[in-house]
C-alpha cells in the first residue's frame, strides 16, 4: 500500500516520454482489434479509481470518494458510479491452469524426459504406456477431467501433435498456445503486468529491487540479430527449465511451506526491428 503521494505541478518529462514509448505498441494492438479511444478511456478511468482505492490508503482511515477524486482527477460523481460497478475478475481460461501444470511436469520431472532432458513422446493411453503415458500424466494432476478432453484441446491449440504410433508429442517447452486467442491474451496480460509491476516497484524505490535487466544494441545487421535470437532462445529456455525444475521441487517440499503464500513470475523476451537514425532508440 502507498499511504502518500507527491502532488506536483507537472509530471517529469522523462516519465512522460517513457509512458509514450511503452504505450505505443499497446495502442497498435487496440486499434488492430477495434478498441477505440472512448472504450480505452472508460477502462483507464475505472482502473484509476480502483488503484487509488487499493494502493493509496491512509492507515486507519477509510478511503473517501473525495480523496480518490483528488488523487486521480476523476470527478466525484464518476468515482461513486464506478465504485458501484462490480470489478472485472481476471480469470484464466479453463485450459490454462491445468495445462500449465501438465507441461511443467512433462518438461521438468526426470521420468518424463530422455537422456538429453527433452520431453518424451508419451503413449496416449495407460494401457500402452503405463505411468509414462499422456493419460497417466493428466490423472497425476487432475482426476476430474478426461485425458481425451485435454488432448483434443491441446491439438486445437497446437501445443501437441500425434505421431503414427499414437504417441503425444509436445511442441514447446512451455504452455504457449499457437492458436488460442484467449490463452494468448491471458499470458499477454499476466506477463506484461508482472514486467511492468517489477519496473514500477523499482521506480518507486522499493527495496530490494526486482531483477530487470536487458542487453541492447542498435548497430547490427540482420544475420547478427538472427544469431543472437537463436542464442537467446537456447540459453533462455535452458534457464526457464532449470527454474521450473527447482520450483516444482520446492513446491512439493511441504516442510518449507509457510503463510502467506507468494507467487512469482520469471520471463524472457527478445525483440528486433529495422532501425533508422530518426527512430526512437536508434540514435546513430
Amino acid at each position: 500500500m502507498l499511504d502518500s503521494i507527491e502532488i506536483v505541478g507537472s509530471p517529469p518529462s522523462s516519465l512522460m516520454n517513457a509512458l509514450s514509448r511503452l504505450l505505443r505498441p499497446l495502442i497498435k494492438l487496440l486499434i488492430a482489434h477495434g478498441i477505440g479511444y472512448a472504450t480505452f478511456c472508460n477502462l483507464i478511468k475505472k482502473l484509476y479509481v480502483e488503484t487509488a482505492a487499493d494502493d493509496f490508503v491512509i492507515e486507519g482511515r477509510k478511503q473517501s470518494v473525495s480523496r480518490i477524486s483528488l488523487l486521480t482527477g476523476v470527478h466525484r460523481k464518476d468515482v461513486k458510479r464506478l465504485q458501484e460497478h462490480a470489478r472485472h475478475d481476471y480469470v484464466a481460461p479453463n485450459s490454462i491452469s491445468l495445462g500449465a501444470q501438465l507441461v511443467a511436469k512433462w518438461t521438468s520431472l526426470p521420468k518424463y524426459q530422455d537422456q538429453n532432458a527433452r520431453p518424451l513422446s508419451l503413449p496416449r493411453l495407460i494401457k500402452d504406456g503405463g505411468e509414462l503415458s499422456f493419460e497417466a500424466l493428466v490423472i497425476s494432476v487432475s482426476k476430474d477431467i478426461r485425458s481425451r478432453v485435454v488432448l483434443d484441446e491441446w491439438l486445437r491449440l497446437g501445443i501437441v501433435h500425434m505421431d503414427e504410433r499414437d504417441r503425444v508429442i509436445l511442441n514447446t517447452n512451455a504452455f504457449i498456445p499457437e492458436k488460442g486467442f484467449d490463452e494468448k491474451a491471458f499470458y499477454f496480460g499476466q506477463n506484461l503486468h508482472d514486467h511492468i509491476a517489477a519496473g514500477v516497484s523499482n521506480m518507486l524505490g522499493a527495496a530490494p529491487a526486482f531483477l530487470e535487466r536487458s542487453v541492447y544494441y542498435n548497430r547490427l545487421n540482420v544475420d547478427a540479430v538472427a544469431e543472437l535470437n537463436g542464442l537467446a532462445k537456447n540459453k533462455g529456455m535452458a534457464l526457464l527449465q532449470e527454474l521450473n525444475r527447482k520450483a516444482i521441487t520446492l513446491e512439493d517440499n511441504g516442510t518449507i511451506r509457510q503463510k502467506p503464500e507468494h507467487r512469482m513470475n520469471f520471463g524472457i523476451y527478445f525483440y528486433a526491428e529495422p532501425c533508422s537514425p530518426d527512430q526512437d532508440g536508434c540514435e546513430s
